[in-house]
């Protein structure tokens, strides 16, 4: 990999006047973190998966013309949103859930032989495992925060200028999950929520959460998506996306067999699922099984 694009990454990126993005970098699973501009002070959205990971985005903060931050808002409980939280040194604000899952993690040791061990025993999958150690080889720094105020289903802040919404949304990937909406940008921080569940075996999709989900989504107005592990997208793209999804969750219905499912997509559509969508009805079968 060349060093262009390792660092390609370091940048703080233009939505609009009022929202930044810090874009995610994959190698080490870091998610894309935001920024919101008011006239009287500025949040930032997630802090990051390490505490380098939130210096390397406060670095950037630092050299832009904006009020000053006074808050991070963190989407959910997962490592890679919050290991940077104590480094950032600002008031937190999470869904009641995200608090209780931290206060949790706060509990847990993150030494090599710790997380091994909870791989081990299935509370740790071996992909977050593998990325903790290579964005941080060693741990005897890292200290866990909880934050420092929860709400329960909604809180709006007043930015001066620009106000922004948390909602709390849930989904399969975490049920703590909040979305972060800027209405006079148009613009939604929708962290990982719309992504499979990861930590309960196969990897997998809800039909019937996928869709409750996506309703409190839909009644936002937005020009501009923001997802942890991806680039940005526009409204047209990202519902294109959904829609896809949708439709392969209601083709695959009750179905528990992988070949069943993969003939009635074919019925259906009148071809075979290419790479991608043959992901997504494995995601949806598995889903299934865990439901019998």
């Amino acid at each position: 990999m060349k060093q262009t694009e390792v660092f390609s990454h370091l940048t703080a990126k233009k939505l609009s006047n009022r929202v930044y993005f810090m874009p995610h970098f994959s190698e080490t699973d870091r998610p894309a973190l935001g920024l919101i501009c008011g006239d009287d002070m500025s949040v930032i959205v997630d802090s990051g998966n390490s505490p380098a990971h939130a210096m390397d985005f406060l670095h950037l903060v630092e050299q832009m013309d904006i009020a000053p931050v006074k808050f991070v808002v963190i989407t959910h409980w997962h490592w890679d949103h919050i290991f940077g939280m104590n480094t950032m040194g600002l008031l937190s604000i999470s869904h009641d859930l995200t608090k209780e899952k931290i206060k949790y993690l706060q509990t847990l040791k993150w030494d090599d032989a710790s997380l091994d061990s909870r791989v081990s025993t299935g509370e740790e999958i071996e992909f977050c495992r593998d990325m903790i150690k290579r964005e941080m080889p060693t741990r005897d720094h890292l200290k866990l925060k909880a934050p420092d105020i929860s709400f329960h289903s909604k809180i709006e802040l007043d930015l001066g200028g620009v106000t922004c919404i948390v909602e709390h949304v849930g989904g399969v990937h975490a049920q703590d999950s909040s979305i972060v909406y800027i209405p006079d940008e148009k613009i939604m921080f929708l962290g990982d929520c719309i992504y499979q569940d990861f930590y309960s075996g196969e990897w997998s999709y809800d039909l019937n959460e996928l869709t409750l989900l996506l309703d409190k989504i839909k009644k936002y107005d937005v020009d501009y998506y923001v997802t942890g592990h991806q680039d940005p997208k526009e409204h047209a793209e990202m519902w294109s996306f959904f829609d896809d999804l949708t439709r392969i969750g209601e083709i695959v219905d009750k179905e528990t067999s992988l070949d069943q499912a993969v003939s009635r997509f074919n019925e259906v559509q009148k071809t075979m699922p290419n790479e991608e969508q043959l992901e997504y009805i494995q995601n949806f079968v598995a889903g299934n099984i865990k439901m019998v």
